[in-house]
């Protein structure tokens, strides 16, 4: 139950009618568009099927989860207190860990009120090349992928982030304009920064802020355990990203 982002739907006959007045009508999808004659010619797109054509002004780009990730999330379970998804989220930071997919930081999207799991994240940066794919960041894209909106703050239905560590500077302004409505965090700011991950430009008058925007902030859920993530990290040499 996986979702992921891709910046051109692989199906190229939905809303792309672009696509097919560049590559012709045969071509169904981005395999197809590998596998023809014209991708094999000398003015070839790309020499690997699959891969993006390097010879253009833009690539596919994707944003998904490790495949570990269904093995791990279950994703009919009730996610309703703050430690159950906290427990989810720290599960998902030390799995990206342990399989070194990633960096120690995780994050789901839970329905307010039902528990339903919607959606979510791990820290993507170094596997998929793109700064931007903090746990966060992924978990809120993908669940506005999966409700169909740019808001998780409906009329029928609000949604809680729940994150192993405190966000980052970008992850709190994503927060704030994603339209959740809290977001619940686990290990301390001091946790990451012990690591030397830069958590940017965020004091404590960033949380008072959200909440004057509505947004409730409850900080320190299992904060032990989602710490413990971050040192294992430490232990075995785990790359710092930051920029």
């Amino acid at each position: 139950m996986t979702y992921a982002i891709t910046s051109a739907s692989n199906d190229c006959s939905v809303g792309a009618g672009w696509f097919h007045d560049l590559c012709g009508p045969d071509v169904r999808n981005w395999d197809d568009l590998f596998d023809t004659d014209h991708a094999r010619s000398g003015a070839s797109l790309c020499q690997n099927r699959g891969q993006p054509p390097m010879n253009h002004h833009w690539t596919p780009l994707v944003i998904a989860p490790p495949e570990w990730v269904d093995d791990v999330v279950r994703w009919d379970a009730d996610y309703s207190t703050d430690e159950a998804g906290m427990r989810l989220a720290i599960e998902l930071a030390l799995q990206n860990v342990q399989r070194r997919t990633g960096g120690p930081f995780g994050a789901a999207i839970v329905e307010q009120g039902s528990g339903r799991l919607v959606s979510v994240g791990v820290n993507s940066v170094v596997r998929l090349n793109n700064s931007v794919l903090h746990a966060e960041m992924m978990a809120i894209m993908l669940a506005q992928q999966r409700v169909g909106s740019y808001t998780l703050h409906e009329s029928e239905r609000d949604h809680v982030l729940v994150t192993s560590c405190d966000p980052c500077a970008m992850c709190l302004g994503g927060a704030l304009w994603s339209g959740v409505r809290r977001v619940v965090t686990g290990a301390d700011r001091a946790d990451a920064s012990a690591l030397s991950f830069d958590e940017g430009p965020v004091f404590p008058e960033s949380y008072t802020y959200l909440e004057s925007r509505g947004v409730r902030v409850t900080r320190g859920v299992l904060r032990s355990e989602a710490a413990a993530v971050l040192e294992l990290y430490r232990k075995q040499g785990g790359p710092i990203y930051n920029a």
